[in-house]
């Protein structure tokens, strides 16, 4: 038998269109091996710290504006620079790996964001702070999308779900690591620590490019048939133990005709893929407007509005970020039952409504704050697992990096945005900051039950052609 366990037919013989929908075929039958969790390792360990970096400036804020006498509005212009930074790298690294491959990709943004953070270490006031923070999200806006679209790419349907969450709960971890290490790390060793910390993806960077090889589905988009025949041949060495023989054989009457095409911008807005575009786009920037705007806000109102000591305040948001951890595992083992639709719709209603008590009651403590804080943050956090997810399941592989990347683009203009929101909204009293912000997980919830497809135990040429 070849070494692909194909039916009698020699790779070389088939014609390009049969071989591009026999590596579909050999990536959905490669059974659950040890090299799935490698690759979720290997890749999760940057997406933990990408979670990491972006949330530690939550932590550090407290410290950073008495230390510089930063004014209030610089504090949002301050937040605002790492998710512009966030913004332009995603785009870039977006069309880095449509163009260059997923691994290339991913291990240039790596290298960036811990660079980059290496670098805020010595940064000695708050402009030379705010440009090395820019450049830190650069790098963390290309790592996470592009990691996505991997982790899809190298995915089976039936599991596809659990899989991906299983993977993506490292963001979710990195959340409550930077909350649980910036409370025991910064009043004793300094808020330099924990830029330090934040350098040490640049160390997986060998991994990569040894360890982890392109997706598969990526190269024969490109027509490098060759490779993506190569790899697969080693990996169903590896799955099956040597035993090749054990690998059912491809019946391409059940694979669907793969369309590779070049990547075009203008494709995201044609056919099935506008309407899909608009709504995940919308979802989104509902889902990040009040996730970071309250996230990198929260520490802040709990020390300065009611003046709750640093260590509870940081306890607060380690508690929040712990219990959304725990629903996103949930969420993980269920999704491929329940299906991304039914909790996506959950997880926006969910966090609009502790939110809409603390608007319509008012806020009277730092307790009752805390209260509700958590409950509406541990609600909404697996929305924003699910839609690294969802995201790159609607789009074929010709352009599953370039949209989510465009996606996660409405992830950075709403972090940009929220932050000075909330900034503006505090001087009318903290329910005006609630109010507003209740609004967008309700739309997200409309928008949901309304304008997305399940895709769950669904190939993922079968979902977009």
């Amino acid at each position: 038998m070849e070494p692909s366990g194909l039916a009698q037919q020699p790779q070389a013989s088939m014609s390009p269109a049969v071989r591009q929908k026999s590596v579909v075929g050999r990536v959905e039958r490669l059974p659950f091996h040890s090299w799935h969790i490698k690759v979720r390792l290997y890749i999760g360990v940057a997406t933990f710290f990408d979670a990491f970096d972006a949330i530690m400036l939550a932590y550090t804020m407290p410290v950073l504006v008495p230390l510089w006498k930063i004014p209030r509005a610089r504090v949002g212009l301050l937040i605002s620079a790492g998710y512009v930074g966030q913004l332009l790298g995603a785009l870039f690294f977006g069309w880095f790996a449509e163009r260059y491959g997923r691994i290339r990709s991913l291990t240039c943004s790596v290298l960036v964001l811990s660079l980059a953070s290496l670098a805020c270490v010595f940064s000695g006031g708050f402009w030379m702070f705010f440009i090395f923070r820019t450049i830190q999200g650069f790098g963390l806006g290309g790592e996470v999308p592009v990691a996505a679209a991997y982790i899809n790419e190298v995915s089976r349907a039936k599991s596809r779900g659990a899989f991906f969450c299983l993977y993506e709960c490292l963001f979710t971890i990195g959340l409550v690591a930077a909350a649980g290490v910036g409370m025991a790390v910064i009043p004793r060793y300094g808020w330099q620590a924990m830029f330090l910390i934040g350098v040490i993806p640049a160390l997986m960077v060998p991994l990569y490019l040894r360890g982890i090889p392109e997706s598969p589905r990526w190269l024969a988009g490109k027509g490098r048939l060759d490779e993506a025949d190569a790899i697969l041949d080693k990996l169903e060495v590896v799955t099956t133990n040597n035993n090749v023989a054990s690998l059912p054989p491809l019946d391409f009457n059940k694979i669907e005709t793969v369309n590779p095409g070049k990547t075009r911008l203008a494709e995201l807005f044609e056919g099935i893929y506008l309407k899909r575009t608009i709504a995940v786009w919308c979802l989104w920037f509902c889902a990040y407007f009040v996730n970071y705007g309250l996230t990198i806000w929260i520490p802040t109102l709990f020390t300065t509005v009611f003046h709750v000591p640093l260590a509870q305040a940081l306890r607060y948001s380690f508690t929040a970020q712990f219990s959304g951890l725990v629903l996103c595992i949930i969420c993980a083992f269920t999704i491929d039952i329940i299906g991304r639709k039914t909790w996506l719709a959950i997880s926006f209603i969910g966090a609009f409504i502790p939110l809409l008590v603390l608007g319509a009651r008012g806020v009277h403590s730092g307790y009752e704050l805390a209260v509700l804080y958590i409950i509406y943050f541990t609600l909404l956090s697996p929305s924003n697992m699910m839609l690294y997810l969802y995201t790159p399941e609607i789009y074929p592989t010709r352009m599953r990096a370039l949209g989510c990347s465009l996606a996660t683009s409405w992830l950075r203009i709403a972090s940009a945005i929220s932050p000075m929101v909330v900034s503006a909204l505090v001087i009318y009293g903290v329910s005006t900051v609630f109010v507003v912000m209740a609004a967008a997980p309700l739309i997200g919830a409309i928008v949901t039950l309304g304008f997305t497809v399940e895709t769950k135990g669904k190939v993922l040429e079968t979902l977009a052609p």
